[in-house]
Parts: structure tokens; C-alpha cells; sequence
């Protein structure tokens, strides 16, 4: 099935429009932004550069409609309400959940598992839809990931420093990988994200924590990179339009005259490659992803996390034994699904 977008689209062109995207959505297999189904339409040269806007409120068109869930498309956390609450049915069967959670406790025990390991990493990335993408292979990995937007907040930067100092203080070498737009300020942003954790080393913490020095701090940019994006055949945008809407390629932009300004235009011209681009191809974007962790945690690093989950299952299973637990768990909760 394809799908045309008209200068005036009726509500069934509308309908249509939501049912090509929900097909899609079914062969992504993830929630991507409003933005990140604009990059996704251009690949299937359904749309041009210039209908990214269009797209976004199309889709809010449709979800206000009733033609596409309210929860399509992929929110940011902040946004989500905190402390809702929904009654349990029973008091009894609750207590039956909890003694399963106590028979299956090494599925929600977190091991060190950065213990006997070389080095720590997080991962922060430019957009939300990378964070959605990526975290599949970060879960994996039990590596922290978020979405900096752009300079990152004060407090998001001292938290993952904060990490990072206790990881130090462990010995391991701390690693910070990174992914965002490949622009001027894009590109700026990687390389002054120590300069910018540094102005918070002498920050301290309500419990008496002290800030952390990233001098010995390993900062990686893995994507998106040049090499990369060509490779891909990724979308670039012709313009060097900031968020401000002010074009950083215009002699009138305070910064054009700046070394980093004039030494990308020199080098990629007036043309940028927004992070969402890379939800076009999921598969190797968390190639790309997994090859960045795997260059410092190496090949073998799954089966070492298996095998500190797998000590704890068993020294589990030796307790509830030694100690008649286990035993009395499974008589009630036999109980409880027989009469409750």
C-alpha cells in the first residue's frame, strides 16, 4: 500500500494516511517522534525535505481525530504524570504476587555488574527517538542512557558525573559515548562536553557528595559521523537553520564568523543531518551502537553479566532450600490460588 499526501486532505485521506503509518509502525517495531516519522516518509520519497512540518501536524490531526492513538508517537518522560495510582483487586492475591517476585528475585536483583570490569560507560544522544532506539542494546549492556537535549540540564550532566566519580573511586575508567545531529553545533556539542561537566566539579550534593573532575574522563562520539552518514545514504537537510530559526550559514548570524562555523562550512557546506535520520534503519543503527560498546566492554561482555546473574540464582536457590522457605512459599501460594 502507498500513500499520497494532497494539498487538501479529506478525513478518509486522513484515515489512510493513519493506517499506512500504523503499518509501518508494525515493520519499525518501536515508537519514533513526530520528527522521526517526517526522516521516515522522505526515505520512502513520499515527502520532501520541506513537508517535515506538514507531517508533524498531519499526524496531530489524526491523533486529535481519533484515526491514530493519542500515544502513537513517542513522548518524552518528563512529560509522563508521576504518581498515578490503580487499585489492586485483592489484598491476598497481592501478597501472592509478592512471594513470586520473592521465589523470581534474581529477575529484579541487580548485580555489580560493573565489578571485575575495565570501564563504566553512559550513553547520551540528542533526541528522544534515539533514546528508544538505542535502549534495547544499552539494556543489554547495563548501560544508562538519556536524552541530553542539546546542552543537557545542570543537574542531568552532575548525575551522570556523579556516576561516573563512584565508578572512578572503584577504579574502572570511566566512558562517555555519544550521538547527535551532524551540524556545527552538533559536532561543538561533543567536543565541550568536558568543558561543560567541568564547570560543575566543585558542585556538591545535599548529601554532602562532592562534584567530579572529568580530567581522565574517555568521551567518544560514535555517530552521527560523516563516514557514517554518506555510508547510509542518511538525509541531509540544505540549510544551517538553528533551533532559534536564525541560519548559522548567513554572514548576519553572530556566529558565522566563527572557526567552527567557517570550518564546516569549508568542509560539509550548508547542509545538516539531524540525529532522527537514523531511525530510518534500525538494524544498523544499533549496530553502530552495540559496535561503539562492544570496542571498550569487548565480545565477551554478555556472557560475563550471565554469569553474575546466574551466581546469584543460585545462591538463591540455596537459601530458600537450606532454610525451608521455599517450601513454605509454594504451600501458600497454593493456597491463595485455590481460595482467593
Amino acid at each position: 500500500m502507498m500513500i499520497q499526501l494532497k494539498d487538501k486532505m479529506t478525513d478518509q485521506d486522513l484515515i489512510d494516511f493513519s493506517n499506512y503509518l500504523e503499518d509501518m509502525s508494525g515493520e519499525i517495531g518501536f515508537k519514533v517522534s513526530s520528527r522521526g516519522w517526517a526522516y521516515l516518509l522522505e526515505t520512502r520519497r513520499i515527502i520532501n525535505k520541506d513537508q517535515f512540518d506538514r507531517i508533524t501536524n498531519l499526524i496531530n490531526t489524526c491523533r486529535k481525530k481519533g484515526y491514530l492513538p493519542i500515544d502513537f508517537v513517542a513522548e518524552e518522560d518528563a512529560r509522563a504524570f508521576k504518581g498515578v495510582e490503580k487499585p489492586d483487586q485483592s489484598v491476598v492475591r497481592r501478597f501472592g504476587t509478592y512471594l513470586k517476585w520473592l521465589q523470581d528475585t534474581t529477575d529484579y536483583y541487580t548485580p555489580d555488574w560493573w565489578e571485575g570490569e575495565q570501564y563504566y560507560i553512559q550513553m547520551v544522544v540528542e533526541k528522544v527517538d534515539l533514546v528508544t532506539l538505542f535502549r534495547p542494546v544499552c539494556k543489554k549492556y547495563h548501560i544508562p542512557i538519556a536524552n541530553s537535549k542539546g546542552w543537557g540540564s545542570m543537574l542531568q550532566r552532575a548525575e551522570y558525573a556523579r556516576r561516573f566519580k563512584e565508578a572512578e573511586d572503584n577504579g574502572l575508567e570511566c566512558v562517555l559515548l555519544y550521538c547527535g545531529d551532524h551540524d556545527p553545533d552538533g559536532l561543538r556539542i561533543s567536543e565541550f562536553i568536558r568543558n561543560n561537566m567541568r564547570d560543575l566539579k566543585d558542585v556538591s550534593w545535599e548529601d554532602g557528595e562532592i562534584g567530579y573532575d572529568p580530567e581522565y574522563l574517555i568521551i567518544e562520539r560514535f555517530g552521527l559521523n560523516y563516514d557514517f552518514i554518506v555510508r547510509n545514504s542518511l538525509t541531509w537537510i540544505d540549510n544551517l537553520i538553528t533551533g532559534s530559526g536564525r541560519n548559522l550559514a548567513s554572514p548576519e548570524h553572530k556566529n558565522y564568523h566563527m572557526p567552527y562555523v567557517q570550518h564546516y562550512l569549508r568542509e560539509i557546506g550548508e547542509k545538516k543531518c539531524e540525529a532522527n535520520a537514523i531511525v530510518t534503519m534500525p538494524e544498523e543503527a544499533r549496530e553502530l551502537v552495540s559496535n561503539a560498546i562492544i570496542e571498550y566492554l569487548g565480545v565477551s561482555a554478555l556472557d560475563r553479566f550471565k554469569g553474575k546473574r546466574r551466581k546469584a540464582w543460585w545462591e538463591l536457590k540455596k537459601f530458600l532450600k537450606d532454610t525451608g522457605t521455599g517450601k513454605h512459599i509454594e504451600e501458600t501460594l497454593k493456597i491463595i490460588e485455590k481460595d482467593y
